[in-house]
């Protein structure tokens, strides 16, 4: 009886308007009728009822029918633009609650939906781009090792083909230890360029450990500077007497302060200075190298850190590659480093930061 009876349903609501308004008519006429006036007075007061009870059913209608009707519509229009920002809010118990129901849960489906695709397309572009990285280096390592074994490439077919006819076994023994040179030349090359492309790609991670860096530099100044006899330049340094740890990757730390010991070396002039200075101030440490000799032209020094640059006066020597390895291992690390000229030479700096 009490489900019969309720108004959980539009139709129900309609319904028991209908009857209560067919009620209060008959109602109000009898009541009308019944008055102690005339017809005419008695036919006006039933249509003043009348115009109420209209007036009500409006109100109502507007109320239980046109009101949830214009909220559910606005809420569709909303996600027709794909705006979930605000859910219906209309609460009912009848269809119209349960359809508000309705499209709230299918806004936050299409909502969860939306989010999963937009991380799905931002993924498939983060890949398509890495796919196409990927080629654009392939090609670009490919385009480089073809320029750069030009040279080598010639110089031992050169070489191979003097050493067919060649009868003297002394120029024999020089050509084959060229065509050695070379090769080796050849294999330096490829194994830097490759090292050189995993850490561009990031396919190569760097090893974060603590170490005194005073002693590395010892180290590989001692094998590249010290341990040379045929040194045609003056060595000066100037090093902590104390230990200073650093936390980065022992080993590139290594190949950075070689490349840069090599690139002093190469450039320093005959019987010219060379000094290399480590010093701390405000918790960094600071290493510097320089070469006294010909200055870099001011247009080229963005240039040396790219790869495969040389200085066009200089001669066939090295790969191009070390400069462009030390800018990488750096940058990965966010580490300051520069180069600059001075009055008589170049100077090469970077530093880090020291641990405790």
């Amino acid at each position: 009886m009490k489900e019969l009876f309720s108004l959980r349903t539009v139709r129900k609501k309609i319904l028991m308007l209908s009857k209560l308004a067919g009620v209060a008519l008959i109602f109000s006429y009898t009541l009308s009728t019944g008055l102690p006036v005339s017809e005419d007075a008695s036919f006006l007061i039933w249509l003043g009822f009348v115009f109420l009870l209209i007036i009500c059913i409006d109100l109502f209608m507007g109320r239980f029918i046109t009101k949830p009707i214009d909220k559910l519509n606005a809420s569709a229009k909303r996600m027709a633009g794909l705006d979930f920002s605000a859910p219906c809010d209309l609460v009912s118990s009848d269809e119209f609650g349960e359809l508000s129901a309705s499209l709230n849960t299918m806004t936050e489906n299409l909502q969860q939906a939306l989010v999963r695709l937009e991380d799905a397309n931002t993924r498939l572009e983060k890949d398509v781009e890495k796919e196409r990285l990927l080629l654009a280096e392939r090609k670009e390592l490919v385009d480089s090792l073809s320029h750069e074994m030009k040279t080598p490439l010639g110089i031992i077919r050169a070489y191979a083909e003097g050493l067919q006819d060649e009868t003297d076994d002394a120029k024999k023994q020089k050509y084959a230890q060229v065509i050695v040179s070379e090769v080796e030349r050849m294999n330096d090359l490829i194994v830097t360029l490759l090292d050189l492309s995993a850490l561009e790609s990031g396919a190569a991670q760097l090893n974060i450990t603590r170490f005194d860096f005073v002693e590395l530099v010892e180290t590989v100044a001692g094998r590249l500077l010290i341990d040379t006899p045929d040194a045609d330049f003056e060595l000066q340094y100037e090093l902590p007497e104390q230990k200073v740890f650093v936390r980065t990757d022992h080993k590139r730390m290594e190949q950075v302060l070689g490349n840069l010991i090599v690139n002093a070396k190469k450039n320093v002039s005959p019987g010219g200075i060379l000094r290399m200075e480590v010093t701390l101030d405000n918790g960094a440490l600071h290493f510097a190298i320089f070469n006294q000799g010909r200055s870099i032209p001011e247009s080229d020094l963005p240039k040396i850190w790219t790869k495969f640059y040389r200085d066009s006066n200089a001669e066939y020597s090295g790969s191009g590659l070390g400069l462009s390895i030390v800018a990488q291992i750096l940058s990965m690390q966010n580490l300051p480093y520069g180069t600059e000229n001075q009055s008589d030479g170049v100077r090469f700096y970077f530093s880090i930061p020291t641990a405790e």
